[in-house]
């Protein structure tokens, strides 16, 4: 069981461009999704003159399914300068995972509580932090794809692309620069990332 949370709504709007493309998970009933939070969004955007397309779907944490429930979008997909999605952090890291060359920006938070999470057949991409860090990072989150789970930058350990703890593993900060490359969003990584509320607001 997980709770998303969506996130301060300033922040979502400082991100996005003038054409999104939003994706709206609602297939795991193991998580607690903000419906009225998202819609009032929704609205919010729709009076403020953004282009907007909506894509209400299920698990988009599998990829296989989340590559069928997109091809019958692809003109909104293409003319969508930002995908903003609704979703847990593993849902998030699926879409950015599937569009590295378009801004993904993750709308929610993922808060964790005991129990099974998703139904992705891979490892998973979010570690429940609290406070989502994938719209620093060009979508891949520096928990899971660092050994270390270093927030602020590369160790300096890593040699050709590898990690110095796992040989098998790829530098989680080389990706993250790399996406951040494709998207000419590399001024990101002159942000400090700040410690986070571990309360998530739950206390």
């Amino acid at each position: 069981m997980l709770i998303t949370r969506l996130k301060n709504k300033d922040e979502i709007n400082a991100l996005i461009g003038s054409k999104i493309l939003i994706v709206s998970c609602e297939g795991c009933k193991e998580v607690y999704f903000p419906e009225d939070d998202v819609a009032e969004l929704q609205s919010e955007l729709t009076a403020s003159g953004v282009s907007m397309a909506v894509i209400e779907t299920d698990y988009i944490c599998n990829p296989d399914n989340l590559d069928l429930q997109l091809e019958k979008y692809r003109r909104p997909i293409d003319a969508a300068d930002t995908i903003l999605v609704c979703s847990c952090g593993v849902g998030a890291s699926t879409v950015a995972n599937r569009f590295p060359c378009k801004k993904v920006v993750a709308a929610c938070d993922t808060l964790p509580l005991p129990g099974f999470q998703g139904v992705t057949p891979l490892e998973y991409d979010c570690a429940l932090c609290t406070e989502c860090h994938l719209n620093d990072t060009g979508g891949i989150c520096p928990i899971t794809a660092c050994s270390k789970s270093l927030v602020n930058g590369q160790c300096g350990g890593a040699g050709g692309g590898k990690c110095e703890v796992d040989s098998e593993m790829d530098c989680g900060w080389e990706r993250i620069y790399r996406r951040l490359e494709k998207l000419d969003r590399l001024d990101a990584l002159a942000c400090q990332i700040k410690i986070r509320d571990f309360k998530g607001g739950l206390a």
